[in-house]
């Protein structure tokens, strides 16, 4: 018995520095492989949802509007992205949204503004009448505020309503206490930082966009109909 045991522990060998090295490098490349083809799998599903979420925020914070289309400033107009010729691409925070009617006619903007919060960046999106000077409404896009505290400034109802609507000039003013002019805003009891966040990004976010909207708002075009599929001649 101890010459067999001796036998097998002088003949097993353990694996070379090399063999684990390849092996590691194998299973590396593998589940690369997987990662990159779930992620092109995924990727076109996600941006589908995001720009759903969006269109739905847009109509949420213009009441009553139906269509929307992407407007950019350049050369001292806003102008429709699909416009844009040359190959030039618009970054996503140089891009705003006409909201229209089911009639076609302009409603308001909808202009989507970042920036910190308590817990972590806030990005959101309002609803903007340059004719009125009133923000027409309020959604939160992406938020990891406390729960029960700071993510309030989305799942409090009172809190949100009072942004539709909310005058800008001279600028929306969070107080406490309750509101008593029509720039203000009543900060939510225990997250003032968070409700400070909120007020914050959008009187930012209206200074970059302020002047860039006091020019009439182009006109909606609707977007071409569908290509109909050729029919086989054999029928």
């Amino acid at each position: 018995m101890k010459e067999v045991e001796l036998t097998c522990s002088a003949t097993a060998k353990e694996p070379s520095a090399l063999r684990l090295v390849l092996t590691l490098g194998i299973a590396g490349l593998i589940s690369g492989f997987i990662l990159v083809f779930v992620y092109q799998y995924t990727a076109p599903i996600i941006a589908a949802n995001k720009a759903k979420a969006l269109r739905e925020a847009v109509f949420k914070v213009v009441p009553n509007s139906a269509y929307l289309q992407e407007l950019h400033y350049k050369d001292g107009e806003l102008v429709r992205v699909a416009d844009e010729s040359g190959g030039e691409k618009v970054q996503p925070g140089e891009i705003l949204y006409g909201a229209y009617g089911p009639d076609s006619g302009f409603m308001g903007y909808a202009i989507v503004g970042s920036g910190n919060g308590f817990q972590d960046t806030i990005r959101l999106l309002y609803g903007y009448d340059p004719v009125q000077r009133a923000v027409l409404g309020m959604h939160i896009l992406d938020s990891k505020e406390t729960p029960g505290l700071g993510d309030k400034i989305y799942k409090d109802a009172d809190f949100v309503s009072q942004f539709s609507p909310v005058l800008v000039d001279p600028s929306v003013e969070l107080v406490k206490g309750g509101r008593k002019a029509d720039n203000q805003i009543d900060a939510i009891t225990g997250a003032t930082i968070s409700s400070d966040a909120v007020v914050k990004i959008i009187n930012n976010a209206h200074q970059k966009w302020d002047d860039k909207t006091k020019g009439a708002p182009p006109k909606f075009v609707p977007p071409p109909p569908p290509k109909e599929k050729e029919k086989d001649g054999n029928e």
